[in-house]
């Protein structure tokens, strides 16, 4: 399962050629804004990963970003202050997530001492880290590709410290989730896709030992900027950087199908915050 969802990510991923889009038109290295289309691959792009960091307590840096991607959250965590680690298990996103973080070091706003961005090849559900090695754990747009999110949870309770946050951003399952429609962004059919309802969410999280403090229903905001980016996905023109550079000519369906099944109720975005 592991090998194949790293394949769903991948298959039409264009590293080389993302890296040389960038040289060229960023020669003094791109921007967090200018990475957005590119790195921000979940609903609400930066402004949701503004909110998401606004989360976290400022004074216990060490994050772990798990389902990393591209490292967008990551670079704009790192350019707050935070520690990040982030893991994914498409091996080929982390080292273009790496060359990416190289680039954009030249510019002031993404400046990172060493030591503050790192980046990890592994599975949710064995994460390779010590116990109460992390201030904070992150989900934005991942969760939803693991089968077993109860080990996930256990193992992320046991890398945070006491006290220690567990921060999500997640796509969750509607009320209408029978109306669901494939391909989307993280799955082209239902094998990859294991969308919980909140209360499941919910439970889950608790019967994991964690404290729920924050819970927001974000579909209607994510609703509003998905149709945006399908208007500006529509445009004649092409864009510098854009998720097609990672999924392909298939983005365009997925896009698609993405904003009716938010219009449909199919699928919800939940903003939450816990504690161990």
């Amino acid at each position: 399962m592991p090998t194949s969802l790293a394949h769903h990510y991948h298959q039409a991923l264009r590293d080389q050629d993302i890296l040389n889009q960038l040289r060229t038109h960023y020669p003094d290295g791109p921007t967090l804004h200018q990475l957005a289309p590119l790195d921000q691959l979940h609903i609400g792009g930066i402004a949701a990963s503004k909110r998401l960091l606004g989360l976290l307590d400022q004074s216990a840096p060490k994050v772990l970003d798990i389902g990393a991607g591209l490292g967008g959250l990551m670079r704009q965590g790192a350019a707050q202050g935070f520690h990040l680690t982030g893991l994914d298990i498409t091996h080929r996103f982390n080292v273009l997530n790496h060359a990416i973080s190289q680039l954009a070091m030249t510019q002031p706003l993404n400046d990172s001492p060493a030591g503050k961005l790192r980046c990890v090849t592994g599975d949710a559900c064995a994460l390779p880290f010590s116990d109460a090695s992390f201030d904070a754990v992150l989900f934005q747009h991942s969760l939803m590709n693991m089968p077993d999110p109860s080990r996930v949870l256990a193992e992320c309770r046991r890398v945070l410290r006491p006290g220690g946050q567990l921060v999500m951003h997640e796509v969750i399952s509607g009320p209408h989730s029978e109306a669901l429609r494939f391909p989307v962004p993280w799955a082209e059919e239902p094998t990859h896709s294991h969308l919980l309802s909140l209360s499941e969410l919910t439970q889950q999280l608790e019967a994991s030992g964690f404290n729920i403090q924050h819970s927001e229903d974000w579909s209607h905001t994510a609703l509003e900027w998905r149709t945006r980016q399908r208007q500006k996905e529509q445009a004649p023109g092409t864009a510098v950087l854009s998720p097609q550079w990672v999924f392909g000519e298939r983005f365009m369906q997925m896009g698609k199908n993405l904003l009716e099944n938010l219009a449909n109720g199919a699928i919800n975005v939940v903003e939450i915050s816990a504690r161990c």
